[in-house]
Parts: C-alpha cells; structure tokens; sequence
C-alpha cells in the first residue's frame, strides 16, 4: 500500500534550522512531483516547495524562498526539506505529498513548532 511517513518536526528557536524528511513507499515514486505543504491552525493548507522528478525543477512559496530547500533521493524514495531561520510564523504541520496527474497521496503530517 501507498504510505508517505515524515519525520524531523520538532520545537526550535527562531533562527534555527530543522530537516524534515519523507519517505515513500508503494508506487512509483520516480513518476511523482513531490510537494512540501503546511497547515498552521485556522489556516488553509498551502504549498511550501515542490520539486519535479527528472530534471528536479523547483518551485518555492515566497514566504520560505531563501530559506528552504527541498531536495529528493529517487534511489531512496526520500524527498526532503532542509529550513533554516525560521520564524514563529513557520509553525505548522507539515505534509509530504505525492503528485501526478489527478492522483495525490498524502502523508500523516508532522509538527513543526517555532518559539522561543
């Protein structure tokens, strides 16, 4: 079965760095954009970073460009999402996500708390 499981969500301090991390398992993942999305409380879910398969052409919301990046290991099913300076407005859960075409699979989510 398809499963995406993050993990690397954590409380830090503004200015600090986290890694967050997804593995995937269950199909192809060599086909799929992968995404990084964040929902913080009473907000829409929004899309953070994606990054294509082939060439790994990326895309970044303006409100993290310069400060993420999202990088993917298609030897090892993992896609990645490396924050530095963060801000408390970067508090979240954090979802991987799996695209191609109409077909979306999502992950459980993981924390990401930022706060002195």
């Amino acid at each position: 079965q398809v499963e995406l499981v993050e993990s690397g969500g954590g409380l830090v301090q503004p200015g600090g760095s986290l890694r967050l991390s997804c593995k995937a398992s269950g199909f192809t993942f060599t086909w799929y954009e992968m995404s990084w999305y964040r929902q913080a409380p009473g907000k829409e879910r929004e899309l953070v970073a994606s990054i294509t398969s082939g060439e790994r052409n990326t895309n970044y919301a303006d409100s993290v460009k310069g400060r993420f990046t999202i990088s993917r290991d298609n030897a090892k099913n993992t896609v990645t999402l490396q924050m530095n300076s963060l801000k408390p407005e970067d508090t979240a859960v954090y979802y991987c996500n799996a695209r191609l075409a109409q077909t979306r699979y999502w992950g459980q989510g993981t924390q990401v708390t930022v706060s002195s």
